[in-house]
């Protein structure tokens, strides 16, 4: 038995392409099951939204241009809803706080001392991953400030998650000190932006709005180059 490819994404949880990409990474898990580990990480291209939108887009409308731009990317991914109070009348502060709140509970899925409610359907993800969605769903689709702790444990609460474990985990600091392993690995990799999705120890290294089909061919030609099936041509 081959052991599956691994698959480090990064994302920020305030970025329109990374929430456009899910499909993507949904058909990943649809298609190749436990012959992939998708293994997640959070950046703050957000961190500072009044110097990344406020400033950084000054020239072209700032917040409402920006809202505008978001609006335009998501006409052309008709799989996904948005908001039009998105960044004008819904601006969040940091997408850290929310990342911060993620890896408690990623944390607690890697201990495995959480579950969601019997009923609850996860869409085939794992807990954290579904917990990601709905945060970005949150945000996107229902306008909602999700760098507000209580949005997020509305949401906690909603997959039956313990916000006493997740409370532990932020007040013992370990919640936040996973995240700097985070912003440590995105310098090591040299992580341009969000998604990116790093194979193979980096060799391959897809960033943006990458195609379903090359996502697939690259991870197919290492599942073949561990059980030997691709002869070298060098």
């Amino acid at each position: 038995m081959t052991k599956p490819v691994l698959v480090s994404h990064f994302s920020d949880v305030l970025c329109v392409w990374a929430y456009v990409a899910q499909i993507r990474l949904d058909e990943l898990r649809e298609q190749f099951g436990e012959d992939v580990v998708i293994k997640h990480h959070f950046i703050p291209l957000f961190g500072c939204t009044e110097n990344r939108i406020g400033d950084g887009w000054k020239d072209r409308g700032g917040f409402d241009g920006f809202s505008d731009h978001v609006l335009h990317v998501c006409e052309e991914f008709p799989h996904v809803q948005v908001n039009r109070d998105v960044w004008k009348n819904c601006r969040p502060k940091s997408s850290a706080s929310t990342h911060c709140f993620i890896k408690a509970v990623q944390l607690l899925e890697e201990e495995g001392v959480v579950s969601c409610k019997p009923e609850q359907s996860l869409n085939g993800r794992t807990l954290v991953e579904e917990f990601v969605w709905q945060v970005r769903l949150a945000f996107f689709r229902d306008a909602q400030d999700i760098s507000n702790y209580d949005v997020l444990t509305t949401i906690a609460k909603s997959l039956g998650l313990s916000l006493t474990a997740i409370n532990e985990r932020l007040k013992r600091g370990e919640a936040i000190a996973a995240l700097c392993r985070d912003a440590e690995l995105k310098e090591l990799y040299r992580i341009e932006g969000s998604p990116t999705y790093y194979l193979n120890e980096g060799r391959q290294k897809l960033y943006g709005n990458v195609g379903y089909r090359i996502l697939e061919a690259n991870i197919l030609e290492l599942m073949q180059n561990e059980t030997g099936d691709l002869a070298s041509w060098c």
